[in-house]
């Protein structure tokens, strides 16, 4: 027989039951007496009206906030002494930024150091460290020239002294001597081996040290070397004319077409440095030939013959010279000797018209002058440049023996 519903709700946990008793809501079963209970709602009560009821101020508080009303009244204080009317928001912006100079203080305390100890570190040179670079700073040697230029170097800061005879010059950059001669990786040519090649091309190399490096040259002596271990003595004309032109220079035989030559008497080099820069190249040629192309510039630093002048000039001279290894199946050559096809020369700040087998530069404190430069300047550090195409060269003087004078634009 099933049930029938009360008809009375259940109870919620802590209601006061039927005897007057209230219950734990844990539902331990154990009562809590009615004056207990009332006792209890009664202090709480109390407590909470004690925790929300203003306090009365203190006596100092009162003469204090009296003093700031009556300053007010009369205007004596300034407009911003009062309490922000948005509340909290000004105290919290306050916070807001030193809560940032908190996180990035320590940071920027070491930025600051490093940068106090090294500011080339920041970019742009905002304190302007870098208006007077330090020595050397525009002297870094440039890389071997693997192909051709195809402009001319920047200006260079300076000028020469005997100390520093290449400031001011884009020479102060190039390789020193030999150095600036740097040959190609040999490979078989034609019919050369590896090995035939790269004698062929140091051949090459000994023969520009010799006639534009070599000091023995420079102040004048004979270039053994080029004439009697380079060249091919099976090419007799080359050789004889060489040594004829040296020994008795002239206007159609002067050995400045080959060879940088300097007269001690009139001028002395400065330091022990020829700067150097040009490249090398090669290829197979007629018959099985090796063809070896250079185009070098050597740049020399003078000064007059009197040890008491401190005066520095400097003379370029690019020479383009095309070489051969005949192939001694064919022709009757040397084996391991070199002959000449074709050479060119482009010299400047030499004197012009003179023809006494020496170079000479121009001096402020005088010496050979020859005939006055004219036409277009030429940069003679411009490499991009073929010397076969002067600007200066107007055509006039082609076949009347006569070589054009040109302007250089720097030395």
């Amino acid at each position: 027989m099933s049930e029938k519903p009360s008809g009375k709700a259940p109870k919620e946990s802590g209601e006061p039951g039927e005897s007057g008793e209230r219950r734990e809501p844990d539902g331990s079963g154990e009562s809590i007496p009615d004056d207990v209970w009332e006792r209890f709602v009664q202090d709480s009560e109390r407590d909470i009206r004690i925790s929300q009821a203003p306090k009365e101020p203190s006596a100092r508080a009162r003469m204090v906030t009296e003093r700031l009303r009556q300053q007010d009244a009369r205007g004596e204080l300034p407009p911003a002494w009062r309490a922000d009317p948005v509340g909290q928001g000004t105290g919290g912006r306050r916070a807001r930024r030193r809560k940032v100079w908190t996180v990035i203080g320590i940071p920027l305390a070491l930025v600051v150091a490093v940068v106090a100890m090294k500011p080339s570190l920041l970019p742009g040179d905002p304190f302007g460290t870098d208006l007077a670079p330090g020595p050397g700073a525009q002297t870094a040697p440039l890389p071997a020239e693997t192909a051709p230029e195809t402009a001319a170097p920047a200006a260079a800061p300076g000028a020469p002294t005997l100390e520093e005879p290449f400031a001011g010059s884009p020479a102060a950059r190039y390789a020193d001597g030999a150095a600036g001669i740097v040959l190609p990786e040999a490979k078989a040519v034609g019919a050369f081996s590896k090995e035939q090649v790269a004698g062929a091309l140091e051949q090459s190399k000994a023969l520009l040290v010799g006639a534009n490096v070599d000091r023995g040259t420079l102040l004048g002596n004979t270039p053994e070397t080029v004439l009697g271990e380079v060249l091919d003595p099976k090419q007799p004309e080359l050789i004889d004319d060489l040594r004829s032109w040296l020994r008795k220079p002239g206007k159609d035989h002067d050995p400045l077409r080959f060879f940088s030559r300097f007269d001690p008497g009139e001028v002395r080099l400065v330091g022990d440095v020829v700067k150097t820069r040009g490249r090398t190249t090669f290829g197979g040629g007629k018959d099985g030939a090796l063809d070896i192309h250079v185009d070098y510039t050597f740049v020399y630093a003078l000064a007059p013959a009197d040890q008491d002048s401190t005066e520095v000039a400097r003379t370029i001279v690019r020479r383009v010279i095309d070489l051969r290894l005949l192939n001694p199946a064919k022709y009757e050559a040397t084996p391991g000797r070199l002959a000449v096809i074709r050479y060119d020369d482009d010299i400047a700040n030499s004197a012009c018209d003179v023809y006494d087998g020496f170079l000479h530069p121009r001096l402020a404190s005088g010496g050979p002058s020859g005939a006055e430069p004219s036409g277009p300047a030429v940069d003679p550090y411009d490499r991009s440049r073929d010397i076969g195409d002067d600007p200066g060269d107007s055509g006039d003087s082609e076949g009347s023996g006569e070589e054009p004078c040109g302007t250089v634009s720097r030395t």
